[in-house]
């Protein structure tokens, strides 16, 4: 493949089609049903995922025989199931179901919800183009995706490079731990095949300047902390000093999991082993960025990390257990707080788990330990439906290896950079599971101060080109070691 050309045609789709688009797909509030529990009835989710559709079908009719299917299953989200044959032929491994090498490549369409604290010029449902980047809620996180795997494949069809057979899976419950997809996943098994190479455009960059490639994401657990010590708000005149604080009651519960003073996890069920090489991969990531490893964060004021070092950072960021409080029930808001002592306190808690923790193992621990004896005898429970594995990537083949170094040298004169992540994609630890033999390329635009999740979200338009670019490589280099 001639990257130049590669390159070019880049910056003519991205500029014609697909910026346009996904200014359109910025606009719908499509949240994802872990916040939208209407998302059927509201219809935002069926708009963009038409849209998605319309706009992959009038780039397909490139591809002879290539089809799509917005698969539906019965109360679940839709999803889309691209299938383009290729030209590559066919794979060695055990197992594999069709005639062709198959590429596997992932994203999804539904977002975050809003969130406080966009700038006065900026909106969650509100594209704007400036600086060279595309503000608004999903465009970075992830509606880019399915747009940059066509648009890598139009790159060699332009330049009559050969590609495998290509499946592409965009799905739309990935912001809720993707619950819908394992069913999806299981149905589709005989059409998806044996992948022998997965491409995940949902993760993020250390910076701008090269090509990263993530090594390994946390594990998840999302529950409900409720302490109740009231059937009713009383007056806090008449009943503080008897009954006990709710509030008080939680934070002594969380201080049995986490050290309030380092904020470092107790239970030694949380933890896991961390693989020499990570560590070494982490040192490399902390000397390519120095301090823009926590410098991105939006401190306010004279806020310092949590630890000492920037490779220390990194690990604290991906291979150690986190615990974050995400929302709180039970309270008014500042301005209507009366006299009264509250019957009850919920807090969300968010728990990010070792890549190689088994996430039953820690939800069984932690609902044991914040459940067990509760002070003053409280009515306390802790509701954490389930948990989403992490995952380790395998290791690097050497083609891919060096694919990916000649790509991000091509793109950005700099070789590829590997860091762990401290998000969660829950289809990766499934697949990892499913295809033991599978390499992986996961990697994505959330660099530095790209807000994913939080206000002023943004899509770095200049990185996410040469990033298409280097997709591209990718998928001809897989083809080329299947000839």
């Amino acid at each position: 493949m001639d990257f130049a050309k590669a390159a070019s045609f880049m910056e003519r789709i991205w500029d014609d089609e697909i910026i346009p688009a996904l200014t359109d797909y910025i606009r719908i509030p499509n949240k994802s049903p872990a916040f939208d529990m209407d998302w059927a009835a509201h219809g935002h989710m069926e708009q963009a995922t038409q849209m998605f559709a319309a706009w992959a079908k009038t780039k397909l009719a490139q591809f002879p025989d290539s089809t799509l299917e917005i698969v539906r299953l019965e109360g679940r989200t839709p999803l889309i199931f691209i299938e383009i044959p290729g030209d590559a032929k066919a794979s060695a491994r055990a197992g594999a179901t069709h005639k062709e090498a198959t590429v596997l490549m992932y994203g999804h369409l539904d977002k975050q919800p809003e969130m406080l604290g966009w700038a006065d010029d900026l909106g969650p449902w509100q594209p704007v183009v400036k600086d060279g980047k595309l503000y608004g809620r999903g465009g970075a996180d992830d509606g880019y995706a399915m747009f940059a795997s066509i648009a890598a494949l139009l790159a060699l069809k332009e330049q009559g490079v050969k590609r495998a057979r290509t499946v592409i899976i965009i799905e739309a419950c990935e912001e809720s731990g993707s619950p819908d997809l394992p069913f999806y996943i299981d149905q589709l098994a005989p059409r998806i095949g044996t992948p022998d190479l997965v491409v995940c455009l949902d993760s993020g960059c250390g910076n701008y300047e090269q090509l990263w490639l993530t090594t390994s994401l946390r594990g998840n657990l999302i529950g409900a902390l409720t302490v109740k010590v009231l059937t009713e708000g009383v007056h806090s005149g008449a009943a503080s000093g008897i009954v006990p604080s709710s509030f008080r009651i939680l934070r002594m519960l969380l201080s049995r999991i986490e050290d309030e003073a380092t904020g470092q996890m107790k239970l030694p069920e949380l933890f896991a082993d961390i693989p020499q090489e990570r560590r070494k991969q982490a040192k490399e990531a902390a000397a390519i960025l120095g301090d823009e490893v926590w410098s991105g964060a939006p401190f306010a004021g004279r806020t310092k990390p949590m630890a000492e070092g920037n490779a220390e950072l990194i690990l604290e960021k991906t291979w150690r257990p986190q615990l974050a409080v995400t929302a709180m029930d039970g309270y008014p808001l500042p301005a209507n707080g009366g006299n009264v002592l509250l019957p009850y306190s919920t807090a969300k808690l968010s728990l990010r788990l070792p890549p190689t923790l088994e996430a039953e193992t820690a939800r069984t621990a932690l609902k044991r330990t914040l459940q067990a004896s509760p002070p003053y005898d409280a009515d306390v429970t802790f509701d954490v439906p389930r948990g989403d594995n992490g995952w380790n990537a395998p290791t690097l083949a050497t083609w891919l290896e060096a694919s990916l170094n000649k790509a991000s040298n091509d793109a950005f004169g700099k070789p590829v950079a590997y860091q762990g992540e401290g998000g969660s994609i829950p289809f990766m630890a499934m697949l990892g599971e499913k295809f033991p033999g599978t390499q992986f390329v996961v990697t994505g635009v959330l660099g530095p101060h790209s807000n994913a999740h939080g206000p002023n979200e943004f899509l770095h338009i200049g990185f996410a080109k040469k990033l298409s670019a280097c997709i591209a490589t990718v998928l001809a280099d897989h083809a080329l070691q299947k000839s």
